[in-house]
């Protein structure tokens, strides 16, 4: 029987927390670009403090599949992230974050056994997060003081309710979007670490999430990465 939970999302002091935060507005002749800016290409900073948050890309699904290749396992219709900005340096270079929420919801499931998904949650953040601005726009998660990037999911059965917790050893990586504001993360590995035998070995985490808005400022406009 193969069951297939999910992990993760977002964040932790990350490493380059001593690097000074871009202000939210340039100085009048200051021609710096910051990493993140909201509203448009090379335009108001974001800056440190500011809350971002994203939901699910419009028309898709978080996906937790029992390999990279299956499409046997579980599926959340709503996912929603949330990340709080730490710093932002001029461009060319790398922002960093604390993802601070990563919620699941309306999940379901298609493995023999398994009758209804209870939950879904991420248990050790927050996360580090850093976005670098170079080719590919990379985004990558580590776990921070409370442990690995790790998730638990409930899951009911036939022979009741079972438990599988799943984690990341190394980096949650993924990349970003100026197209559609979003991030993308394709069948990212997890192994199990705990729970009922019925659990299977590995989980696989695919979701899009996007537009990134930016909370802190008027109307929370789309965050692009410079």
């Amino acid at each position: 029987m193969r069951i297939r939970p999910h992990s993760v999302v977002s964040a932790a002091v990350a490493a380059l927390a001593l690097v000074t935060a871009v202000p939210a507005s340039a100085a009048p002749g200051d021609s710096a670009v910051p990493v993140l800016t909201a509203g448009s290409a090379g335009g108001t900073a974001v800056a440190a403090g500011d809350a971002l948050a994203a939901p699910l890309a419009a028309n898709t699904s978080a996906t937790f599949y029992s390999t990279a290749t299956s499409t046997t396992g579980v599926t959340c219709a709503t996912s929603q992230l949330s990340a709080t900005v730490l710093t932002n340096p001029a461009a060319p270079g790398t922002a960093t974050e604390s993802l601070t929420g990563l919620t699941f919801g309306d999940c379901t499931s298609n493995v023999t056994g398994v009758t209804s998904v209870q939950s879904l949650t991420v248990d050790t953040l927050p996360y580090g997060v850093t976005v670098d601005d170079g080719a590919g726009l990379p985004v990558t998660l580590t776990g921070g003081g409370a442990g690995p990037i790790q998730a638990t999911a409930v899951l009911n059965s036939w022979f009741g309710a079972i438990t599988c917790t799943y984690q990341l050893s190394g980096a949650f990586t993924g990349s970003a979007d100026n197209t559609a504001h979003g991030l993308a993360f394709v069948n990212e590995h997890f192994a199990k670490s705990g729970g009922s035998g019925l659990c299977p070995a590995d989980g696989y985490f695919s979701a899009a999430y996007g537009p990134v808005a930016d909370t802190g400022q008027p109307s929370a406009p789309a965050v692009y990465v410079n």
